[in-house]
């Protein structure tokens, strides 16, 4: 979108919140410029001054952040953001929790560095900040980042990471694993190939092979990592199955603070569960 019609949408909008402006402007012409109204004509007119400087302000920051998006996504790098530590700052915007976050980043190209960084934690960002891996965008040079959400919603498992490849005649599915997804975004990325929902490599055969030979690494080192299922194959019927074990104590405490942090759950909320938690052991 160009800075003119960025401009015109959020000019716009302050306008129609700073409407009094333009409503004492246009009584005190249709008065015939009473004198006794020039008041709300000095009004009218500082109110709606003040909103013209607020819709350039905020379309300045606007561009600025979107130049920056485009020139990180030119030549920066696409590294892993772990996240080691959430902190609520008891600061809500749009009633969404805003935290900081604790990051340690790494990726080709780039020294490992600690950072801290304060996101909003919507509901559709809340389950990648939990799973603690992110993906962020960073020159190189300078260590500058951004945190980009919708690679972090595939690398962290919110996004279904399923690959066909018609050789093999068959799909894997690399949900979750995060090593191999990176590798994979990485060569998107250095061949220009943007993020949406189905992407077809058939026109850039370079791309495709790279991205071929990563999936079946990936799928061939978790098909060796997998236990051995022909015993459990060969078990009579009715024997006993073993359920998979569910989250340690550790774990439930830790996604318990995480959602304190948040601002998910209240305090009262928090002291009932710890303490059901607890009482589990």
């Amino acid at each position: 979108m160009s800075t003119f019609w960025r401009y015109v949408r959020i000019q716009l909008f302050v306008l129609l919140c700073g409407i009094v402006g333009p409503i004492f402007l246009g009584i005190y012409f249709a008065s015939g410029a009473d004198p006794m109204m020039k008041w709300m004509f000095w009004a009218g007119l500082l109110i709606t001054a003040l909103d013209v400087l607020i819709a350039l302000g905020i379309t300045g920051m606007g561009a600025r952040s979107a130049a920056k998006t485009a020139e990180l996504e030119k030549t920066g790098v696409l590294a892993l953001a772990q996240v080691t530590g959430i902190q609520e700052t008891n600061t809500r915007i749009n009633e969404q929790p805003l935290v900081k976050l604790d990051l340690q980043i790494s990726g080709p190209g780039i020294t490992p560095f600690a950072t801290q960084d304060r996101v909003v934690a919507s509901i559709s960002r809340l389950p990648m900040i939990t799973n603690r891996k992110l993906v962020a965008l960073v020159n190189p040079t300078t260590n500058e980042y951004q945190i980009d959400w919708e690679r972090s919603a595939l690398v962290s498992g919110m996004m279904p990471a399923n690959f066909t490849i018609s050789e093999d005649n068959r799909t894997y599915d690399l949900t979750g694993q995060t090593s191999a997804l990176m590798e994979i975004l990485q060569v998107l990325k250095a061949n220009n190939i943007g993020m949406n929902n189905m992407i077809d490599l058939r026109s850039n055969p370079a791309a495709r092979q790279q991205v071929q030979a990563i999936v079946r690494r990936a799928a061939a080192q978790q098909a060796s990592a997998a236990p051995a299922t022909p015993a459990a194959a060969a078990a009579p019927m009715g024997a006993p199955t073993m359920a998979p074990p569910g989250p340690s104590t550790a774990q439930r405490l830790q996604e318990l603070e995480t959602l304190r942090a948040t601002g998910a759950i209240s305090d009262d909320e928090y002291a009932s569960k710890r303490q059901q938690i607890i009482a589990d052991l």
